[in-house]
C-alpha cells in the first residue's frame, strides 16, 4: 500500500506531537540533580572539561577572594592578541600565516620559518583535478556551510592516509585544509550564485604569492581587485576569529570527535556542522539584518532617544525578529569588553572612511553605547554587557561587499586553524574518549503486547 505526500505529512505531524510530549524533560530535574545546562552554571561560568596551552581568555580577576569582572583579554599561546596584531601591522605584514604558525606549533616563527610556512600553504592551495566541476558545481547549495562540509568530507576520498592519526599526518592534513578552505567556501558560493540564483559564473585561481585575505578577495570578486586596506582589515578579521579557547561549541566538538579516534576530515566536518548553528557562527548575519531593520523603522538615526526606544522594542520582543535579542551585544565569557571587538573597531572606522560609510559607523558606535544601557534597564543580568566581535564583523563584511552567504564560512576559514591546533593537542595528550554522564529521568514501564496497546 502506498500513501500520498499529504498523508505522509499528516503522519509526520502526529509523530512530532508524540515526540515532543514524550521528549520533554521537566526543568526542575536539572536543578534537582545539579545539572549545568549548556555546561554552564547559573552565573554563566563554564564547567571545566579540559586543559589547554593554545589560548587563554580572561574576563575576571580575584579580588579579596571574590571574582570581579575585568576588561576582557585574549592570549594566543601566551601572547596578548593586541600585541600580535600590532606586531604584524606595524611591520606591514599580513598576520594570518604568522598567527596560524603560532597556534599550530606553539611558537612565533622567525623570518625564515614564516617564509617556509607561507610557501607550504601556497603549495597546498590546489584542489584535486576536476574537484570544482565534479563536487562543487554538480551539487550547489544555498547553504554554503553545507557545501563546505560536503567538500571536506569528499576530500577524504583523495587522501591515501585518511585514517592515519599520527601527529605528522594530522599536521599535513590540517595545513592542507587551512590552505583550501577559502577556495572551497568561495567556489561553493559561486556555484550557488550561478546555478541557483542565475547570476554570472566565474572561477578565479588563487595566486600563490598572495596572502590568505588577498586571495579570498581576488577569487571572490568578478574583477579580482581589492585595496590594500580591504585586504589588511580582512586579514585582521581572520586573525581575531582564529581561536577562542577550548570551550566554544565547535572547538569542543573538535576535541570530542578527536578523542574517539576519528579521522581529520570527519572531525572538521563535525566542527563545521557545529559552527553553522545560528547560536554559534551566525550571529554576525543577524547583526547586519538587525541594523537594516533599525534603518527601516527609525526615522532619525541621529536621534539617540528614538534609537534607544527602538532598541527597547527589540529587547521586549516588539520589533525585528521578536526574539528579544540585541544581536552583537553580550558574550558567554566577556562582560566589560571583548578584546576582539576593541581591536576591530580601530580598523573599522578607517575602512568606513574609505568606503564612504561614516554614517553607518556612527550608528554602530551609538548603538554600542546605548544597547548596554537598555539591557541594564530592562533585564536582570548577573554581569555587564558589551559589544562582541560579531557586532563589528558584520559591518566590516558588508563594507567589503561580501555576500551574507559567506559570513559563517568566513568564520570557518579562520577557525579551522584553532580547530586544528586543538585536534593536535588532543591527539598528543588524550588517553580516553570523552564521555560525559547523563542522569536518566525515565521511569519503568511494563511491556504490553501489540494487541493490547
Amino acid at each position: 500500500m502506498t500513501v500520498t505526500k499529504n498523508e505522509v505529512m499528516n503522519c509526520i505531524r502526529s509523530y512530532s506531537e508524540t515526540c515532543e510530549k514524550n521528549g520533554t524533560v521537566e526543568k526542575e530535574l536539572f536543578s534537582k540533580y545539579g545539572v549545568k545546562r549548556g555546561l554552564r552554571d547559573l552565573n554563566g561560568k563554564g564547567v571545566l572539561t579540559g586543559v589547554t596551552n593554545i589560548s587563554r581568555i580572561e574576563s575576571s580577576k580575584m579580588v579579596d577572594g571574590e571574582s570581579v569582572p575585568c576588561k576582557g583579554e585574549l592570549y594566543y599561546r601566551g601572547y596578548k592578541i593586541e600585541n600580535l596584531v600590532d606586531g604584524f601591522q606595524n611591520s606591514g605584514r599580513f598576520g594570518f600565516e604568522e598567527t596560524a604558525y603560532l597556534l599550530l606549533f606553539g611558537e612565533l616563527p622567525n623570518e625564515e620559518e614564516l617564509e617556509e610556512f607561507k610557501q607550504i600553504l601556497s603549495t597546498c592551495r590546489r584542489l584535486p583535478k576536476n574537484f570544482v566541476r565534479d563536487v562543487i558545481m554538480k551539487a550547489p547549495s544555498t547553504d554554503v556551510m553545507n557545501s563546505l562540509t560536503r567538500s571536506v568530507l569528499t576530500l577524504a576520498s583523495y587522501d591515501k592516509e585518511v585514517s592515519d592519526t599520527s601527529v605528522e599526518n594530522v599536521i599535513r592534513q590540517s595545513v592542507e585544509l587551512i590552505a583550501l578552505f577559502p577556495l572551497l567556501a568561495v567556489y561553493g558560493y559561486h556555484a550557488c550564485n550561478h546555478y541557483i540564483k542565475g547570476n554570472s559564473f566565474y572561477i578565479h585561481k588563487p595566486k600563490q604569492e598572495l596572502s590568505v585575505s588577498e586571495n579570498f578577495l581576488r577569487i571572490l570578486r568578478p574583477d579580482k581587485s581589492y585595496t590594500e586596506l580591504e585586504a589588511k582589515v580582512l586579514d585582521i578579521a581572520f586573525v581575531l576569529h582564529m581561536e577562542h579557547g577550548g570551550g566554544n561549541n565547535s572547538t569542543f566538538t573538535t576535541r570530542v570527535v578527536t578523542s574517539s579516534g576519528s579521522d581529520t576530515y570527519s572531525t572538521i566536518a563535525a566542527a563545521l556542522s557545529s559552527l553553522k548553528g545560528p547560536r554559534h557562527g551566525g550571529a554576525n548575519i543577524m547583526v547586519v539584518k538587525m541594523f537594516k531593520d533599525i534603518k527601516k523603522n527609525v526615522k532619525d538615526l541621529t536621534d539617540e532617544k528614538e534609537v534607544k526606544e527602538y532598541l527597547r522594542k527589540i529587547l521586549n520582543k516588539q520589533a525585528f525578529d521578536r526574539r528579544g535579542l540585541i544581536y552583537g551585544m553580550g558574550h558567554a565569557v566577556y562582560s566589560i569588553s571583548d578584546p576582539r571587538a576593541e581591536i576591530f573597531k580601530r580598523f573599522v572606522e578607517e575602512l568606513a572612511v574609505e568606503k564612504g560609510r561614516e554614517k553607518d559607523f556612527a550608528l554602530y558606535s551609538m548603538i554600542e553605547r546605548l544597547a548596554p544601557e537598555v539591557i541594564g534597564e530592562e533585564r536582570h543580568i548577573y554581569k555587564g554587557v558589551s559589544a562582541n566581535v560579531d557586532f563589528y564583523s558584520g559591518l566590516v563584511y558588508s563594507m567589503l561587499d561580501i555576500p551574507e552567504e559567506l559570513y559563517t564560512p568566513m568564520f570557518a576559514i579562520a577557525r579551522i586553524v584553532g580547530w586544528s591546533a586543538h585536534r593536535l593537542e588532543e591527539i598528543i595528550n588524550a588517553e580516553k574518549i570523552m564521555r560525559p554522564a547523563y542522569i536518566s529521568a525515565c521511569g519503568y514501564n511494563e511491556y504490553k503486547d501489540i494487541t493490547e496497546r
